[in-house]
């Protein structure tokens, strides 16, 4: 598997400015001989480290801790004072519907940590299909599936078919699946990626910047990926989950319409 991490730009590997180096003194053939050694052992070890620093950043990125079900629950000082910013009744009622989907939690979706406390999230800045910029806000009113993705991720490809399939079954003005693309790169590349799985009902969402994973990250759910964040109508978290899933799944669907349903009677007084 091939780790990423979106951080990083691209750029020319230290091994790849070694071998460049290398060939690009060309005195004569003694000289060669005598320096050819020591320059493909540095080569050799700068590789190394290339390969060493590039496991580093996809443990990072991948911090499922090696299981498949969420990640820990932010406990550090930032997650507190953020928590302790949300003004005084704000998102107290998402709180409340959360707790009402939890018994009916099943396969996939028992993964699901529902919020426990008021959790408004980042604006989450990235652009549509059209190129025009969004934020969560544009979302407003609706239940949202927030999922952020690349396309060298291969638990995304595993799960984008699926998310597609929540789309085709509940999308509309009521519910909507957000799937933000972070590559940092070739904009050809998810367009390719979502037609190659057949991913047609998801709009395409980017953001080449990471600045929506740099914000979940500042409130504790920018762990890996795929992440995905279940939002009620007034930009509340609902739940996350980290990691793949089968969201077109009967548990999937059964959650995602419980939640629409219990949007749809909750009114606006948050």
């Amino acid at each position: 598997m091939t780790f990423s991490d979106p951080d990083r730009s691209p750029a020319s590997t230290p091994a790849e400015d070694g071998l460049k180096d290398t060939g690009g003194n060309d005195r004569d053939g003694a000289h060669r001989s005598a320096t050819g050694r020591g320059g493909f052992r540095r080569v050799g070890l700068l590789a190394l480290a290339t390969l060493v620093g590039a496991a580093i950043g996809a443990f990072a990125l991948y911090g499922m801790n090696g299981r498949s079900g969420n990640a820990p629950a932010l406990q550090n000082s930032a997650a507190s004072s953020v928590q302790q910013a949300v003004p005084a009744g704000r998102c107290t009622a998402a709180v409340e519907q959360a707790a009402t989907l939890a018994p009916i939690l099943s396969g996939d979706m028992a993964r699901m940590q529902l919020a426990r406390a008021p959790r408004p999230l980042p604006p989450l800045a990235f652009t549509g299909p059209d190129d025009k910029a969004l934020t969560l806000e544009d979302f407003r009113g609706r239940v949202v599936l927030i999922n952020l993705w690349a396309t060298w991720c291969a638990p995304c490809r595993h799960e984008m078919p699926s998310l597609d399939q929540l789309q085709a079954e509940l999308g509309g003005k009521d519910f909507e699946v957000v799937a933000i693309n972070l590559d940092a790169r070739d904009m050809a590349r998810p367009r390719a990626f979502l037609e190659e799985v057949e991913a047609r009902r998801l709009s395409l969402y980017v953001d080449s910047q990471t600045q929506s994973f740099q914000a979940l990250r500042s409130v504790g759910r920018g762990f890996g990926l795929p992440s995905t964040l279940l939002v009620d109508k007034e930009g509340c978290e609902l739940g996350f989950l980290a990691g793949p899933a089968d969201w077109g799944g009967p548990s999937a669907l059964a959650l995602m319409r419980a939640a629409i349903g219990a949007q749809s009677h909750s009114g606006d007084g948050r």
